[in-house]
């Protein structure tokens, strides 16, 4: 099963600006922001991803409520951060 699970933007990376770092959960790694428009995307936003993108960009309480409803599912939950610990954007 594939997830949208969200994530905190935490820094816009400089040299690649289709690219920022965000936090799920702890886990942080690259994400691909390039379907947003330049200066749509901050840090401190959060978003919903999806197999390496932002899809869309959702606010805190929406954060919020969908970890929890995906923490409610267990092993699909766990299923997703491992796949996120796993991955790679080059």
């Amino acid at each position: 099963m594939c997830l949208g699970i969200p994530g905190e933007v935490v820094e816009i990376m400089t040299d690649r600006p289709d690219l920022a770092q965000v936090d799920v959960s702890g886990v942080r790694r690259a994400i691909n922001i390039g379907l947003f428009e330049p200066g749509e995307i901050s840090e401190g936003d959060w978003v919903l991803i999806h197999v390496g993108f932002a899809l869309s960009k959702i606010d805190e309480a929406e954060a919020t409520a969908a970890m929890d409803f995906l923490k409610s599912l267990g092993d699909a939950y766990a299923d997703e951060l491992t796949a996120l610990r796993s991955s790679t954007i080059d």
